[in-house]
């Protein structure tokens, strides 16, 4: 798995056609993809807006990051990072905000590398 994170409009998707030659047209969108298509697609953007759909649909999200290493291993993950800010008054906010977080580090963690963009410019923080 390799994750890709940063903030909203910070160059993620451009990154990664630069970088690893994969193209939008080539991965799933997670603003509308399938639950299942995660564990089929060569790549994901919108990765935050794939958790909150899931929450909203009360999937248990728990062991998504094992789910993911046995399943596609090769997946490239782009997501919005999200804990930076103010907290959210809404309840449902705070829990996607929070899981997404945890996620995301339980993704790092079985990563074979992780890279920050901002400003287009792309960081890696972890490389296996």
């Amino acid at each position: 798995m390799i994750l890709i994170i940063g903030g909203m409009f910070q160059g993620k998707k451009e990154y990664v056609r630069s970088r690893f030659g994969l193209e939008v047209k080539d991965m799933a969108d997670g603003s509308v993809c399938s639950y299942e298509e995660l564990f089929r697609c060569r790549g994901i953007f919108h990765f935050h807006e794939w958790i909150r759909r899931m929450l909203q649909e009360n999937r248990d999200l728990t062991n998504l990051a094992g789910r993911l290493e046995k399943e596609n291993p090769q997946i490239l993950i782009i997501s919005n990072e999200l804990g930076y800010g103010v907290v959210p008054v809404d309840s449902f906010d705070r829990e996607y905000r929070e899981a997404a977080g945890r996620i995301c580090t339980r993704i790092a963690r079985s990563a074979v590398s992780v890279h920050r963009v901002v400003c287009g410019i792309g960081t890696v923080i972890k490389d296996a």
